[in-house]
């Protein structure tokens, strides 16, 4: 699913409730602050920068490593996120958790954008690794208050360690 497929509104206004803030770039243009290039979302300090061509599922991963990094690494944040693998794994689960608040998305769709996109997970899918391998990650979002006990997204950034 890509962010001009009218979800755009709903994917800023959920991202809004973080402090993020959507910058789009016109069709063919370079995506500033884009790890990975081609039409992946961009981060450059609070903004995600994307095309409408930029899948839902990179938009949503990039907000994530800014809601789970420390304030340190988002003070000056240019492309690399930057992270541990448990943070990592944090950004994934977290971005599952966020699909099921923009309509027409959920985490279905989400976790089959993921497995299309190449993203690895042990158990072969991120299907799989949700239900059966992501405690890890569930553990690591409760300890930084970004999720709730039931798993239900705080709608906060990180502070610290």
């Amino acid at each position: 699913m890509r962010f001009g497929q009218g979800r755009g509104d709903s994917v800023a206004e959920l991202l809004e409730r973080y402090g993020l803030r959507i910058v789009k770039v016109d069709a063919g243009t370079s995506i500033p602050g884009s790890f990975w290039g081609d039409e992946e979302a961009g981060l450059q300090g609070n903004g995600v920068w994307v095309r409408d061509d930029t899948p839902i599922h990179s938009v949503l991963h990039e907000a994530c490593h800014y809601v789970c990094m420390d304030p340190g690494r988002r003070n000056g944040l240019d492309t690399d996120a930057g992270g541990d693998y448990d943070e990592e794994n944090a950004v994934c689960y977290l971005q599952i958790l966020l699909a099921d608040e923009i309509p027409g998305l959920g985490r279905n769709r989400m976790m089959a954008d993921m497995d299309r996109w190449g993203y690895s997970f042990r158990l072969g899918s991120a299907a799989a690794w949700f239900s059966r391998d992501a405690e890890d990650a569930r553990a690591w979002l409760r300890r930084h208050g970004l999720i709730d006990p039931q798993d239900r997204p705080a709608f906060r950034l990180r502070e610290s360690d």
